[in-house]
């Protein structure tokens, strides 16, 4: 009976049936694909597409076997299937098929393995968007680029080398991301796709960019981080549209001098940049952002251009030790990042409070009132414009053309002065890049000169003014003082604050009549107490806010001096403490350290 209960239990047909095996997609949403033309099959785990996707609209559907007039079953009225999203799967390949879907116009593959793409994919005339991403494509189809409508292609993590010249006949292209790949160069072809309005290039290895950028006139963002850059063509200045540009990580050594007139954000952070001038930033007229962080800039321009969009500076992680008074004429600067540099002068407090009080106290470092140098970075002044002031050249002996931000001084002034035994002379405040060479004419009488707050390299002209006894140099570009110097036998006082000067000028140590001596805020790193002694007259020394990382002991033994500043400086002794209690302490406790 056992026997018998068991036959019973065996199907005698099971060799004629065919196991039909479960879809990888549910029928209900192939249907509900047919209707609305779109079919999202994303993190499925797929291995391959489905045959019955390829097909879906060319194979009758299921439900055409079940005759139904009803209106959700009207599967005669099916739509053409124009978005497939096969995005986070596991696909290697696909299939030759993918042509059977004519009436594509999304096509999402990112995320995927695919090493490779059929060459039917360039028979998808209608395809506008093309998501590859995330794959591990080492090169492309050569029919993939004769998809005319392509209006956004993504490459972006994949394996890509080098581009077939053939990329320029996407014409119609407005969107392309090629980061996250191995290119060394781009096709000069590039410069064909004049629709493009964004660009991604960042994280490849190249080296420059191709001269026929300066086509991409539509281009807004431009992205070329994390490569091998050494320069930036000037012909970038032809992207008439270009509003953000991104060269993080490269390694350029200069700031590109750009003339892009729609250029509101420009990310320099994390190269080789040491100088920036006038010129570079000048060409920044409509910028707002701009980021020159972890570089090595040391130094500010002293005159910094107007920018008048701008309102974000980063400055993080440079070498700067002093910042240019003229930052704060910025009109709309928000935001000024300085941690992580070597400032000296400014205190940590300071820094704390934020832009405006930074700004507000860089602003107290000027006295010409900040509209006037606004307006007089647009005028344009001519000698015959210049007021002569006859009374202070008669009575007080004085010639004055203070604040005027000229590159020259007019002649008429010199004119006016001949032979009136000029002893005061102010051309403080301008452009002067040089000394006036009509200086000279008054070698005779003049005995105070005033030149602060010029652009000046070298100022060899003023020693032949032997009767000199002060000398106002402060806030130029001097990295040394001539040995002519030495001439003035009269000379008692020099300021040289905020200047270049990296150690004490040698000359000095020679004019034995000087009596004060500022050399605040440059980058002195070493003095000569031996030589300094011999300067018997000398009572007040300014070596604040510079570069001593110790100070001799034996400068103790200066004792004429009765002022002696050293704030701001790295050393470690003598304390912070002793410093704070002046002059006398300070020159006590040096003293004290001189070995026996």
């Amino acid at each position: 009976m056992s026997r018998l209960k068991q036959a019973d239990k065996v199907d005698s047909l099971a060799g004629f049936r065919t196991t039909k095996p479960e879809p990888t997609v549910p029928l209900g949403l192939l249907k509900a694909a047919r209707k609305s033309g779109q079919l999202n099959l994303s993190g499925r785990r797929l291995t391959e597409v489905p045959q019955n996707v390829y097909r879906l609209n060319m194979d009758t559907p299921e439900e055409a076997q079940d005759v139904s007039f009803g209106g959700s079953d009207r599967w005669w009225e099916q739509t053409d299937l124009t978005k497939l999203l096969l995005s986070s799967n596991l696909l290697t390949q696909l299939s030759d098929d993918v042509r059977l879907l004519s009436g594509l116009t999304t096509l999402d593959l990112h995320d995927n393995q695919l090493s490779s793409l059929p060459s039917t994919l360039g028979e998808l005339k209608g395809l506008q968007q093309l998501r590859l991403s995330h794959n591990q494509l080492s090169s492309l189809p050569r029919e993939l680029f004769t998809l005319k409508n392509l209006c956004s292609l993504s490459l972006q993590q994949n394996l890509l080398e080098d581009l077939p010249e053939e990329l320029g006949q996407l014409e119609n292209l407005t969107e392309l991301d090629l980061s996250n790949n191995r290119l060394k160069e781009l096709p000069s072809s590039l410069s064909c796709l004049t629709n493009l309005q964004k660009v991604s290039l960042h994280h490849n290895k190249l080296t420059s960019l191709p001269e026929g950028v300066s086509h991409l006139r539509k281009v807004k963002v431009l992205d070329c981080s994390s490569n091998q850059l050494f320069d930036i063509p000037a012909s970038l200045s032809g992207m008439l549209s270009l509003e953000q540009l991104y060269l993080r990580h490269n390694k350029l050594s200069r700031l590109p001098q750009l003339h892009a007139p729609a250029l509101k954000e420009l990310y320099v952070g994390n190269n080789l940049i040491e100088l920036l001038d006038t010129e570079q930033l000048a060409s920044f007229t409509s910028i707002s952002h701009l980021e020159l962080r972890d570089n090595k800039i040391r130094t500010l321009p002293e005159q910094i251009p107007v920018l008048p969009e701008l309102t974000r500076l980063d400055l993080t992680n440079n070498d700067i030790s002093t910042l240019p008074a003229s930052l704060s004429l910025l009109p709309n600067m928000k935001v000024l990042l300085l941690e992580g540099n070597p400032l000296r002068g400014i205190r940590r407090d300071l820094l704390t409070k934020g832009t405006s009080e930074l700004l507000k106290y860089l602003r107290g470092r000027i006295k010409e009132d900040p509209e006037k140098a606004d307006e007089s970075q647009t005028a344009m002044t001519l000698p015959s414009m210049a007021r002569v002031n006859v009374h202070n050249i008669k009575t007080l002996r004085t010639l004055e053309y203070s604040d005027k931000h000229a590159d020259s001084i007019p002649d008429e002034l010199f004119d006016a002065a001949s032979d009136q035994g000029i002893t005061t002379i102010n051309f403080s405040k301008n452009q002067l890049k040089a000394t006036p060479p009509r200086l000279m004419e008054l070698q005779a009488s003049v005995s105070d000169l005033n030149l602060g707050f010029n652009k000046l390299t070298d100022c060899s002209d003023i020693c032949k003014l032997l009767q000199l006894t002060h000398i106002d140099l402060r806030n130029n570009q001097l990295s040394d003082l001539p040995s002519e110097m030495k001439n003035l036998t009269k000379l008692r006082s020099i300021i040289l604050s905020y200047n270049r000067l990296k150690s004490f000028p040698e000359v000095l140590y020679e004019v034995l009549s000087l009596e004060t001596v500022l050399l605040g805020n440059n980058q002195v790193c070493v003095v000569d107490p031996g030589r300094l002694m011999k300067l018997a007259c000398l009572t007040t020394l300014d070596l604040s806010n510079n570069d001593l990382l110790n100070i001799p002991p034996e400068l103790g033994l200066c004792t004429s001096l009765r002022c002696l500043s050293l704030e701001g400086n790295p050393f470690r002794t003598p304390r912070a403490a002793i410093v704070s209690k002046g002059t006398d302490a300070v020159l006590e406790y040096l003293r004290s350290r001189i070995p026996a």
